[in-house]
């Protein structure tokens, strides 16, 4: 789609001079605006399997490192509320969360004393859909996202999940003997696999429907320097030419179950929380090794090594980088630009309010190219909404805002000492390499 072309290289061009490929190291994060609403993420990076097209920070499993990490996030997060911080809402991601679920479950309490949390939502695995995970979590989570990815046999064996989680019909099983169990679970799905058909996709969306689950999440496949020879290796080359087919297939195959709930989010009627959390709040804290925060129009990224994170959160303070080279009103108006059309609607006079200026005026270039586009079902003094076509350039904003983050985590890497690369770029053995980290972790700090 040549609209899509255009689209993604203006983003490119416009994030290249926002985000840093050089983060520098900063004395900590801002402290909170009166007034206005954060959210808090909590990353925990720690894997029994490391997936290849996975950029996010995260190491494979050892339990006594694991248990050390508990404790400082939990430690870093008192650091936060002693800066003046509340939360609404936790998303605790990953990585595999409810890899050890009685910390898991430690940390969500300490947030609900420190914090006014009312919605809880975490990430699992299909593994973990069983009761000494679930029933602790029964009466503490809120949302539950279940990293389903295919329920296509190959698909599962081309990523090196097949022999950990199951087949598609077995993780089927887990997901409808849970139903009901959680006010809202999500199933995370991927599409625009190299090797996956029409036929695939389908399935997919009947496999879904088939669940019991009251969201879906269904994201292009998105991929970072740091990742591309491991695809290459395992499920091949991304094809961004069929990605608005696909895209069309889903919205269409899905629609008589489910409604957008964001561009790529689908729930049932009455299905509960939105998946994404950057819809429902613009500014969030991250805690955490290879977490990010966005405050007041700027990227901060806490370190990715977690023999780093250890020794500054035992020391008492974070190690937080500046993930991006400037903010301009602009940028942040782009921001919000993306980030409420992503969740279906602009409210024009929300900010006309925060900006001083109407979006028409003050991103004249985007604007423009939407109404061009046929992107708006509606543009009224009000409001943006989105039709179909303004829903897939905007899944396409977001993959290309994404793909620059990941690039950016790829930044924060460079630096990571040699060992923590060997287990992060490595098939998730942990042998011998995997021991040796776990020890030089284990005992970073005298």
């Amino acid at each position: 789609m040549l609209t899509e072309r255009l689209l993604t290289r203006a983003v490119e061009i416009a994030q290249k001079s926002f985000f840093t490929d050089d983060p520098k190291p900063v004395s900590g994060l801002p402290g909170p605006q009166p007034g206005k609403p954060y959210l808090l993420y909590a990353h925990v990076p720690f894997c029994e399997r490391l997936c290849p097209y996975c950029s996010f920070n995260r190491f494979p499993f050892r339990e006594d490192p694991a248990r050390r990490y508990f404790k400082n996030l939990r430690d870093e997060m008192r650091m936060i509320a002693d800066a003046g911080f509340d939360f609404p809402a936790l998303y605790i991601g990953g990585g595999t969360p409810t890899i050890l679920v009685d910390e898991l479950v430690q940390t969500i309490d300490l947030a609900r004393e420190l914090f006014s949390i009312r919605e809880v939502s975490t990430e699992t695995n299909p593994n973990h859909l069983i009761p000494e995970v679930l029933e602790p979590l029964r009466d503490r989570v809120q949302r539950f996202s279940v990293g389903v990815q295919s329920f296509d046999d190959g698909l599962l064996r081309q990523m090196d999940r097949y022999d950990k989680y199951g087949s598609g019909e077995e993780i089927l099983g887990r997901l409808q003997s849970i139903e009901g169990f959680f006010h809202s679970m999500n199933v995370d799905m991927i599409f625009n696999f190299p090797s996956q058909t029409e036929e695939h996709l389908r399935r997919d969306v009947e496999m879904v429907k088939a669940s019991g689950c009251n969201q879906t999440t269904f994201y292009p496949l998105m991929a970072s320097r740091s990742v591309e020879s491991a695809l290459r290796r395992t499920v091949g080359m991304v094809d961004y030419g069929r990605e608005a087919r696909y895209y069309q297939i889903l919205s269409r195959e899905l629609s008589d179950t489910f409604d957008h709930a964001t561009a790529w989010t689908f729930s049932r009627t009455g299905g509960g929380m939105i998946d994404e959390y950057i819809v429902d709040y613009e500014d969030y804290v991250g805690i955490g090794s290879g977490a990010f925060s966005y405050l007041d129009g700027r990227i901060y990224l806490n370190t990715f090594s977690l023999r780093t994170y250890n020794e500054a959160i035992e020391s008492g303070h974070q190690a937080v980088s500046l993930g991006c080279r400037r903010s301009t009103k602009t940028d942040r108006m782009r921001y919000r630009f993306l980030m409420e059309l992503f969740g279906l609607r602009l409210d024009k006079r929300a900010f006309v309010r925060d900006f001083g200026v109407a979006p028409e005026r003050g991103l004249i270039p985007e604007v423009a190219f939407f109404r061009a586009a046929g992107a708006f079902a509606t543009d009224t003094p009000d409001e943006f909404t989105l039709t179909p076509k303004g829903r897939y350039l905007t899944v396409a904003m977001m993959r290309t805002m994404f793909a620059n983050l990941n690039s950016l985590r790829d930044s924060a890497r460079a630096g990571l000492p040699p060992d923590e690369r060997r287990l992060l770029f490595g098939d998730g053995d942990s042998g011998d390499a995997g021991c040796a980290i776990a020890e030089s972790i284990e005992h970073a700090v005298p």
